[in-house]
């Protein structure tokens, strides 16, 4: 029997076969899931609306019914273009195996090493080079090259996880964000910065030249806010009239070569291998201290030298008498021996 439910399973095998979709496109499926159904029995009791509150209502349904298999069909605003978009995403805590499907094990571990570097870049550029992203191989305990490095990051950026910009730099996708941002936001929770607009996490837009001040902004939050308003929402200083002039967060607030130096690392790995690196110090500098003697290890050098021949005559004599302590065994083991041949012989 056809009923009203078969509108939500319709939606999802529609979502599933897609990776990501806008809010539009998501309207547009859930109206044709509507036909779908009245056009197989007219009689149900279904209508399509486009009001918020309709979709919002829908979108909460569908949700109780995923809670079981821990899933979610959650929403995040696109940073470059500013339209809202959709995905099926894992809703545990460690939603970083949601790639476990599509990925090997070592490919994972290769892409969550991509990512700390992403989140981790300076000048809050969120993106690194293709060379950065390729030395993270030498970081894995895996036999990957950077060959094959190459390729699994070309299949990244195909499946909508990584992003790669005309200067050849990688960065996260909507699709990674609406994935992982929890992980995000427990794993780097320095690093995610808010949009003081929307307040969802900023990795492209812009921030306030004052110093000191923490206001960041999307691009298309910070036009929508400057065509009402000219002072920053956070410290109340004006803005320059061009955004261009403002300090960018993202691909932009980089230079090439500036993030290709030492490898970053989170601050507790950092103090960990720091103290490492103390301790073997302090061992070297334990076994350098005996290089100068001291003048009673002279003195008793001196003393060992005049007692050296008479210890040298001492144990010459010594081996001398161990010798014929030896001959001394050798020879009633010796007649041991034939006494138990005659004694053959003789039986």
């Amino acid at each position: 029997m056809v009923s009203s439910n078969d509108v939500q399973r319709l939606f999802l095998q529609g979502v599933f076969s897609r990776s990501i979709l806008s809010f539009k496109h998501a309207q547009v499926l859930w109206e044709k899931c509507i036909d779908a159904v009245k056009a197989a029995d007219p009689t149900v009791d279904i209508r399509f609306s486009d009001k918020r509150e309709d979709w919002d209502r829908f979108v909460i349904n569908i949700n109780n019914s995923l809670n079981c298999l821990d899933l979610e069909f959650r929403h995040l605003t696109d940073e470059q273009t500013g339209r809202e978009m959709y995905a099926m995403v894992n809703s545990k805590d460690d939603e970083i195996a949601q790639m476990a499907t599509d990925y090997a094990p070592v490919d994972i571990a290769y892409f969550r090493a991509v990512v700390e570097q992403i989140m981790l870049a300076p000048h809050e550029a969120y993106s690194v080079s293709s060379l950065v992203a390729l030395r993270e191989v030498n970081s894995l305990k895996t036999n990957m090259t950077k060959t094959q490095a190459e390729i699994v990051l070309g299949s990244f950026v195909a499946n909508g996880w990584l992003l790669k910009s005309r200067r050849g730099r990688y960065s996260l996708s909507t699709r990674t964000l609406l994935e992982l941002l929890p992980y995000l936001k427990n794993a780097y929770p320095e690093e995610c910065l808010e949009c003081v607009i929307c307040y969802e996490i900023v990795t492209r837009g812009v921030a306030c030249s004052t110093p000191n001040c923490k206001a960041r902004l999307h691009y298309h939050c910070c036009k929508k806010y400057r065509s009402r308003n000219a002072k920053c929402p956070a410290c109340s200083q004006d803005w320059p009239q061009d955004p261009k002039n403002m300090t960018p967060v993202g691909e932009e607030a980089i230079k090439d070569g500036q993030d290709e130096g030492r490898r970053v690392q989170r601050k507790s790995t950092t103090n960990s291998s720091d103290e490492e690196e103390d301790e073997e110090d302090d061992d070297e500098e334990m076994e350098a201290e005996p290089s100068q003697p001291s003048r009673t290890q002279t003195q008793t050098q001196r003393k060992g030298k005049g007692k050296g021949k008479a210890k040298k005559k001492k144990a010459l004599a010594d081996i001398d008498m161990d010798e014929d302590e030896d001959e001394d065994d050798e020879a009633p083991q010796q007649t041991q021996e034939t006494g138990r041949r005659r004694s053959t012989r003789t039986r």
